[in-house]
Formats: structure tokens, C-alpha cells, sequence
């Protein structure tokens, strides 16, 4: 097995959570938004988007949502480099 598929193998998922939840607070405070207006923006409630930037786990439908709202694609929201 390559090196790289055995790391992501043995990765914990809540560390892909907590570094997905950083990128989307990232891509937030580059274009000045609170956790408050990007909900509103994304069509989300505001307990649930603090929830996400805390690392709860979402579906891609809910990723999408915030990708529109920041103006960014998927891909760039997935970008955990």
C-alpha cells in the first residue's frame, strides 16, 4: 500500500473535521464575514454553523450551501493543505 493511502488509512476522521471546520473559519474571516452572516448567507441556522467550525460532521449538500455562500467551489473549500 502507498504511503500516502495507509496515512489517510489510519487518519482519524475527526482530524479531517477539525481541519475542514478551519479552512471554512479560514475562507470566512478572508472575506470579513461572522459565523452569523455567513449562516444567514448559507441558509443555515446559527447554532449549526458554530457547530460545523467546531468540527461537527456535514454532508456534502450542507458543504455546497457554505462553498456558495463564501463564493468559492467545492474543491477550494476541500483543500485541507
Amino acid at each position: 500500500m502507498p504511503l500516502n493511502l495507509l496515512i489517510l488509512a489510519c487518519m482519524n476522521y475527526n482530524f479531517l473535521y477539525q481541519r475542514f471546520a478551519q479552512r471554512i473559519e479560514k475562507l470566512r474571516k478572508s472575506k470579513g464575514l461572522t459565523q452569523e452572516e455567513l449562516a444567514v448567507k448559507a441558509g443555515l441556522h446559527r447554532a449549526y454553523f458554530w457547530d460545523i467550525e467546531n468540527g461537527r460532521n456535514i454532508s456534502i449538500k450542507t458543504a455546497y450551501k457554505i462553498a456558495r455562500a463564501l463564493g468559492v467551489n467545492l474543491s477550494e473549500l476541500f483543500d485541507l493543505s
